[in-house]
């Protein structure tokens, strides 16, 4: 997808920003609590994607390097945001590593129900940010260990520790959902269209970057 924005492709500014903004989205919402400061990251992060769209040396790994930006993004969200948590939970609060059961991944054919894909969202909204944002990198996104692991600045040992943990902890609650549906189910958010004003900033920071010398001439084509 990186590559055909960059070649000009027809239509593929358009494919990038929705493809992106979606998942953007999602991963701020669970992180950040709130869709009103999901949309205000994921324009942000697109934003700082274009703008410097020629720091991206390796196409191939442009998601992992667009959910650091994204990261970034989302903890200055966080810190300014007046839906902000006042209490996190610890990361002691989950259990130790002993714990762990080794077939820790979650069944796929419950997963293929909307209820309990719900459940899930909100199993992994509870977690502590610091295990929550490796769930969603690693689980939600499918990216590497080494991604998530240079995206969150952590070794990949920690990156499988706090997998190992989280898991453990979601499957606990999902299997008290399945139970005795022990959780309440908040509907999942969902991005707002993309307004025209969002979209003309996207587009004058996309032909900004082709006036710089920062990406083909088709950027210029963007009016």
């Amino acid at each position: 997808m990186a590559r055909a924005l960059a070649a000009g492709e027809p239509g593929a500014f358009e494919r990038f920003v929705e493809h992106f903004r979606s998942k953007i989205f999602h991963y701020s919402w669970l992180m950040c609590g709130q869709p009103e400061d999901a949309e205000e990251v994921a324009q942000e992060t697109l934003l700082k994607v274009f703008q410097n769209f020629d720091q991206l040396r390796e196409p191939q790994h442009v998601r992992a390097w667009i959910f650091r930006i994204a990261k970034n993004a989302c903890l200055m969200q966080r810190r300014k945001s007046v839906f902000a948590p006042e209490h996190q939970v610890s990361v002691e609060e989950l259990p130790p590593a002993s714990e762990i059961v080794s077939a820790a991944e979650l069944p796929d054919d419950e997963l293929q129900r909307s209820e309990v894909r719900a459940v899930l969202h909100q199993v992994i909204a509870e977690l502590p940010p610091a295990y929550r944002s490796v769930v969603l990198l690693r689980d939600i996104e499918q990216l590497s260990t080494e991604e998530t692991a240079q995206i969150l600045d952590l070794t990949e040992e920690a990156v499988k520790t706090r997998l190992h943990r989280a898991r453990a902890a979601m499957r606990q609650k999902l299997d008290c959902y399945l139970r005795n549906r022990c959780i309440d189910i908040e509907p999942i958010a969902s991005p707002r269209p993309i307004g025209e004003g969002a979209w003309e900033e996207l587009r004058a920071a996309w032909r900004q970057s082709g006036d710089l010398g920062h990406c083909p001439p088709v950027c210029k084509r963007l009016a």
